[in-house]
C-alpha cells in the first residue's frame, strides 16, 4: 500500500510509515545478532570478535550502495510528491543501471583486495583465518543485499513501507533458523554462520524483486524510459553519490574506530562487538524514523509543501529527542545485563568493557538521534552536500579525538569521542537549517539551475 505523506496528520502519518520500516530494521538486526550471540556464546571470545570485525568491514563496503539507493530513493519521493511518474520511470531506470555497476565493481574489488584489507585493519594474527573464512563467503551475498535495498527504497519512497518488512522477516527467520542448524547441529563454524546469511540475504532480495515485478509495475521503466536523460542523471548523481559519499565517510569513520579497537587486543574487540550490537537496537527506532521523516519530507518538498515541511520538522525533532532520551536512560540502567546476551558470565574483563562503553556513549542517543533526522531531511530537500559535512564533522571529531584519547587514557578515550562528534555536528546542522530553511524549502524545477548551497 503506497501511503501519500503530503496530506493528513503528520505525526500519525509518520509514525504509521515509521513502525513497519522499524519492524523490518529490527529483523534485519536479528541476521547479524544471531550471528554474533550464536557464535559468542557457541565458539567464544575469539570467534566473537572476528564476526564483529568483520561485521565493521561490511557495514562500509555495503554503504557504496545503500548510499546510491538512499539517494535515489529522495528523488524518487520528490518526483512521487509531484505526481510525476513518467520522471520517476525515468529515474528508477538511471538509478538501477548505476547500482548495479557499482555493486559489480565493489564485488571484484573485495575479493582482489581482501588482505590488504585485513592489512589495513591490523587484524591479530589469531583472528586472521577465522575473520577471512568469515567474509570469503559472506562477500558472495552482496548482490543480493544491494538488490533489496535498492528495490526496498523504491518502495518506501512512495510510502510502502510493508512490503519490505515482510521479505525481510522471512530471510530474518531464516537466517536465525539456519544459524543454529549449521552452527550448533552441523558444526560447520564460523563458516556455517556466514552461509546462513548469504541464503538469508538472497531470498530477501529475489522475494521482494517477485513482488515489485508482480504487485507495482506501475513504478517500473517501460522501454522508452531507459533512454539517456541527462537533466534526471544529473540530479540522480547529485543525491546519490553525495549520499553515497556520506554513508561511506560515515563508515569509513567507523571503520578506522575499529582498527584502534583491534590494536587493543580481543578483550576490547569482543566488547566492542557486542555492544556496537546493542547500540544498533537502541537507536534503531530513531534511524528509521530519520528516513521516514526522509520520505515525508522529499514528497512535501516535491509538492511545494514548505509549510507542512516546516511544521513536520518541528514536530519529528521533539519526537526524536523524546525517545532517544528514554532509550539512553534503559541503556544506561541495564548495560551489563544487556552484554550478557552476548557474552559468558566468566568473561569478566569483557562485561567491565562493553558495560563502559555503553554507559558513556548510550548516555547521549538524542545526539545520533538528531543526526539521523538531518541526515535524512538535507537528503529530501536536495542539500546532501550538508549531510556529507554534517558527516565529516561528526566522524572526524570522533577519529581524531579516539587517537588523541587513546593512548593517555584507554579505550575509554575511544568511548568519549563518540559523542562529541555527535553533538557537535547537531550543532552545525541546526544553525544552517534556521539560517536557510526559506530557501531550502522551495524546490527548484530541473530546467532551472540550483543556486550553490
Amino acid at each position: 500500500m503506497n501511503r501519500d505523506l503530503t496530506k493528513g496528520s503528520i505525526t500519525k502519518g509518520l509514525l504509521l510509515f515509521t513502525l513497519p520500516m522499524l519492524a523490518g530494521n529490527l529483523l534485519q538486526q536479528c541476521y547479524n545478532i544471531a550471528d554474533t550471540l550464536i557464535v559468542g556464546q557457541a565458539l567464544g571470545t575469539n570467534a566473537l570478535a572476528a564476526v564483529g570485525s568483520a561485521f565493521t568491514l561490511m557495514t562500509f563496503l555495503t554503504s557504496v550502495f545503500l548510499g546510491l539507493s538512499m539517494g535515489a530513493g529522495a528523488l524518487f519521493s520528490i518526483d512521487y510528491g509531484k505526481g510525476d511518474l513518467e520522471s520517476l520511470r525515468k529515474a528508477v531506470a538511471h538509478a538501477l543501471g548505476l547500482i548495479l555497476l557499482a555493486t559489480l565493481l565493489l564485488n571484484v574489488a573485495v575479493y582482489v583486495w581482501i588482505d590488504p584489507i585485513f592489512r589495513f585493519l591490523q587484524v591479530p594474527a589469531e583472528l586472521y583465518c577465522d575473520m577471512r573464512e568469515y567474509l570469503v563467503i559472506i562477500f558472495a551475498g552482496l548482490a543480493a543485499t544491494s538488490l533489496y535495498n535498492f528495490l526496498a527504497c523504491l518502495l518506501r519512497a512512495v510510502g510502502n513501507s510493508v512490503a519490505p518488512l515482510w521479505f525481510l522477516g522471512i530471510s530474518a527467520l531464516l537466517n536465525v533458523g539456519l544459524d543454529l542448524l549449521f552452527v550448533l547441529v552441523f558444526e560447520w563454524g564460523i563458516a556455517g554462520a556466514a552461509i546462513a546469511t548469504v541464503i538469508a540475504q538472497f531470498v530477501s532480495g529475489i522475494g521482494l524483486l517477485i513482488y515489485t515485478l508482480c504487485r507495482c509495475r506501475e513504478l517500473l521503466p517501460r522501454k522508452k524510459h531507459w533512454r539517456w536523460d541527462s537533466a534526471i542523471f544529473r540530479e540522480l548523481l547529485n543525491l546519490s553519490l553525495l549520499t553515497c559519499a556520506q554513508q561511506s565517510a560515515m563508515n569509513f569513520g567507523i571503520l578506522l574506530i575499529q582498527r584502534l579497537v583491534d590494536s587493543f587486543g580481543a578483550v576490547t574487540m569482543a566488547a566492542f562487538a557486542a555492544a556496537v550490537k546493542i547500540d544498533a537496537f537502541a537507536y534503531l527506532p530513531v534511524q528509521d524514523f530519520g528516513n521516514a521523516f526522509s520520505t515525508f519530507a522529499a514528497q512535501n518538498y516535491g509538492a511545494g509543501q514548505a509549510a507542512r515541511l516546516r511544521e513536520g520538522f518541528r514536530k519529528a525533532t521533539a519526537l526524536s529527542a523524546g525517545f532517544s532520551i528514554a532509550i539512553s536512560a534503559l541503556v544506561f540502567a541495564f548495560a551489563k545485563p544487556l552484554m550478557r546476551l552476548f557474552v559468558k558470565a566468566e568473561e569478566t574483563a569483557v562485561l567491565a568493557s562493553g558495560a563502559q562503553y555503553l554507559r558513556i556513549e548510550g548516555a547521549f542517543y538524542v545526539g545520533i538521534g538528531l543526526l539521523f533526522l538531518l541526515y535524512g531531511f538535507y537528503r529530501a530537500v536536495e542539500r546532501p552536500g550538508m549531510s556529507v559535512i554534517l558527516t565529516v564533522v561528526s566522524l572526524g571529531t570522533r577519529v581524531a579525538l579516539a587517537y588523541a584519547l587513546a593512548g593517555p587514557i584507554g579505550e575509554i578515550g575511544i568511548w568519549i569521542a563518540i559523542p562529541i562528534g555527535w553533538l557537535l555536528a547537531d550543532a552545525i546542522g541546526y544553525g544552517f537549517y534556521f539560517l536557510r530553511r526559506r530557501r531550502m524549502l522551495t524546490k527548484t524545477p530541473r530546467n532551472e539551475s540550483k543556486t550553490p548551497e
